[in-house]
């Protein structure tokens, strides 16, 4: 590492640096993306800094003792090929220590990232549009729900606990979340939040693309008249089906990555990813 670089935590409010970047970038954050995010791993947000000031930011965030997601790597564009950015990325990934990692990168940095020991598993594939008008349907307001249900439903398609992280998503300002229920049990749910542009689903959770279909329009209805993202896991054809349905056209692509093994996920329930900065 450069003699005049060096690299700490980020505090809490200083994740919203990440996000600001993130948005330069163009991946279109939510607006309460930082304060949800810190909820996760307060030492996992890093900074490299050169003679005092920001130069490249990295997120590696363990979520429990085996897993980890690695997000937010930018280094500033005047900046790069300096060997600040890897000089980084070793701490980011130091900081996981034995954990299997996580990401989401782009298919232009794959080879990169095989390189430094992450596998393909599959790819996400973003879609954006303006779909016909929604509605509220058989849904219900999902804080109506108990937590455990939505928690227990969320284990199954993600490949930690994150309990901390799912109840500031669920409670953030602008968040809005819908459930289907069928005889009383769950079948599907939902988040959609205001994004820098237009408004982000996710996640879209759902045992079939009927119930799947149906959050999507009261999802879509909360959104008002707003263009809406929703993150495809593209082995899940109903799915990508389900987009395409609703006038959604793919807008790229991410390459979901992983170093080592990681608890099984149903990509059958997963409509819709959370985000491809934690998972």
């Amino acid at each position: 590492m450069r003699a005049d670089t060096s690299i700490r935590a980020l505090n809490a409010a200083e994740i919203q640096l990440a996000v600001d970047w993130a948005a330069a970038e163009g991946w279109n954050p939510g607006l309460a993306d930082a304060a949800c995010f810190a909820t996760v791993d307060p030492g996992g947000f890093l900074v490299a800094e050169v003679d005092g000031a920001p130069a490249a930011v990295i997120s590696v965030v363990n979520y429990d003792v085996r897993f980890a997601f690695l997000g937010f790597y930018i280094v500033r564009p005047e900046l790069r090929g300096r060997g600040i950015g890897f000089a980084l990325w070793q701490a980011g990934l130091a900081h996981a220590g034995g954990r299997t990692v996580g990401l989401d990168g782009v298919l232009a940095q794959q080879a990169n990232y095989a390189g430094q020991g992450f596998r393909l598993a599959y790819r996400n594939i973003r879609f954006s549009g303006t779909p016909p008008e929604g509605d509220m349907g058989e849904t219900v307001d999902l804080a109506a729900l108990a937590f455990a249900d939505v928690e227990a439903s969320d284990a199954a398609v993600f490949p930690a606990p994150r309990t901390a992280f799912l109840k500031a998503w669920l409670g953030a300002p602008g968040h809005v979340g819908r459930a289907l229920l069928r005889d009383g049990a769950l079948a599907g749910w939902g988040v959609v939040r205001p994004a820098r542009e237009g408004w982000k689903i996710g996640p879209l959770v759902a045992q079939d693309e009927a119930a799947a279909d149906g959050l999507f329009r009261a999802l879509r209805a909360a959104a008002g008249a707003a263009a809406v993202v929703l993150d495809v896991p593209e082995p899940n054809g109903a799915a990508l089906a389900l987009a395409r349905r609703h006038g959604l056209a793919p807008v790229f692509e991410t390459a979901r990555m992983y170093t080592g093994p990681i608890r099984p996920v149903d990509l059958a329930r997963l409509y819709g990813v959370t985000s491809f900065e934690l998972g």
